[in-house]
């Protein structure tokens, strides 16, 4: 099975020896960052630092003419990834023979939400989460279009893997993250996560909803679950806490916006792209859900992207309902951990592999390259070579 490890510039750049060692574990591909949210990461294997802190949300290159004199754009890194940290780990990964894809995060941005504080998601209490931008919004949508568009469509990189192309919520983990004091269910992670901005505001209305009637009945919904009432059981969970008709009407609304903000950004990424340039979506299969892999319908998302990126963490059964739906030639790429720091095991990577593709994955993806042990780097390298 085709592979792609993921890589940061900083893993790369200032450092000799990365290119060939990353060559070295066999994948052939690499997805190397363009736009990043703020992080700290490890480098445990780099000539000059041990740790990096990206102290927010960036381009890893110079951003273009297209944002002058626009309020929202994208924010150059700083010393973390100067310059054109990407251009320059790109050179250096093709030199080693790898193929390079991007790799683009849309709507995580905190420092986004810290200096136009309006662009965030507004949750039912009137709390926002400057960490999420509001998909509804019409600036914040032609922000993240363009963003894709630039950010993928780099120098030298032959296609692009596009994260949170659609809702953030609440489960992200927000610096010194202090949330998991009650356990919300997928259900109380819907209602947490939904957004009351004017924006979508709007939508519910069109849908037949009052806002203010909605909120009240969100937190109705969650005063149960506050006191330690179970808020799971999928999409039935989220309409026996909010009632059908509210829950379908919002998330009826919900999938249209996060359904066309995804075709205008892949075709937006088309249009700035040579021919054959692919195009994937990191993605969950249950389109309620908010996150890093976008809710999508997998038969929509495979009519507009080239394919997906599944996360794969607790095993491959996210697979299935993409597989269900797949035309032939699209990618199904199951994404792994490797990093065993991380929760990952990669001594199980061939076996899950395995069972992935037995579920229709067509491609690995590993997570992550610069961040693991040589010890998981290892025993990564010879999982490869039993595919």
């Amino acid at each position: 099975m085709k592979a792609s490890a993921f890589v940061y510039p900083w893993d790369v750049n200032g450092d000799p020896e990365a290119p060939a060692r990353i060559a070295a574990l066999g994948t052939g591909q690499v997805t190397l960052a363009s736009a990043y949210h703020s992080t700290r990461a490890l480098t445990p294997r780099h000539t000059r630092h041990r740790i990096v802190t990206a102290e927010h949300a960036a381009v890893l290159y110079p951003p273009g003419e297209r944002w002058s004199g626009r309020a929202l754009r994208p924010y150059p890194a700083g010393e973390w990834a100067p310059g054109d940290a990407f251009g320059e780990a790109a050179d250096a990964l093709a030199g080693a023979g790898l193929e390079v894809h991007t790799w683009v995060v849309l709507a995580h941005n905190s420092r986004l939400g810290a200096e136009h504080p309006d662009t965030s998601v507004v949750n039912a209490y009137g709390d926002r989460y400057p960490w999420a931008p509001c998909v509804a919004q019409p600036a914040t949508r032609a922000y993240l279009v363009d963003l894709a568009a630039e950010a993928a469509v780099r120098p030298g990189a032959r296609g692009t893997e596009l994260e949170s192309l659609g809702w953030y919520g609440l489960a992200h983990l927000h610096a010194h993250d202090k949330i998991a004091g009650v356990a919300l269910g997928d259900a109380g992670q819907y209602l947490m996560s939904l957004c009351f901005c004017p924006a979508c505001r709007a939508g519910y209305h069109a849908g037949g909803l009052d806002g203010d009637e909605l909120a009240a009945a969100v937190r109705a919904a969650l005063e149960p679950v506050w006191r330690g009432a179970p808020s799971d059981g999928g999409w039935a969970g989220v309409r026996k806490l909010l009632g059908g008709t509210r829950a379908d009407a919002t998330r009826a609304w919900r999938d249209d916006t996060a359904r066309t903000l995804q075709e205008e950004a892949v075709r937006a990424v088309r249009e700035a792209a040579p021919a054959g340039f692919q195009v994937l979506l990191h993605a969950d299969p249950e389109s309620y859900h908010c996150g890093a892999n976008a809710g999508v319908d997998p038969a929509h998302i495979l009519s507009v992207a080239d394919g997906v990126v599944v996360p794969c963490a607790g095993g491959p059964g996210l697979l299935a309902p993409f597989a269900r739906e797949a035309p032939e030639g699209a990618v199904l790429a199951a994404n792994f951990t490797v990093v065993s720091g991380m929760g990952g095991t990669p001594a199980a990577l061939a076996t899950d592999a395995a069972r992935a593709r037995d579920l229709g994955a067509t491609e690995l993806r590993l997570y992550h390259a610069g961040l693991a042990s040589d010890a998981d780097l290892h025993t990564t390298r010879t999982a490869l070579t039993t595919l």
